[in-house]
């Protein structure tokens, strides 16, 4: 069974920063949907808030899940050799 890698410091900072931003952003985009409107409006920042917190998922999934690939050291002979 491949072992589990431990995240780095520098791997939870950048996801940290991924998900601040994410944060930042969605709520300017929500803010500029809504302010000022009355009645219905099309919700058009759920798709762009959709697919980036996708990533996010994807990125933290990267970062706390991750384990060592035994063969990578194969890989890497074989690719260097040719």
């Amino acid at each position: 069974m491949p072992k589990k890698l431990p995240a780095t410091g520098k791997q939870v900072s950048g996801w940290l920063i991924h998900l601040v931003v994410f944060a930042i952003a969605n709520t300017i985009l929500w803010y500029i949907c809504y302010h000022g409107k009355v009645g219905w409006v099309y919700p058009w920042p759920a798709w762009i808030t959709a697919a980036w917190a996708l990533t996010v998922i994807g990125h933290a999934c990267l970062v706390w899940a991750n384990y060592e690939d035994k063969g990578h050291a194969e890989w890497t002979r074989q690719a260097n050799n040719g």
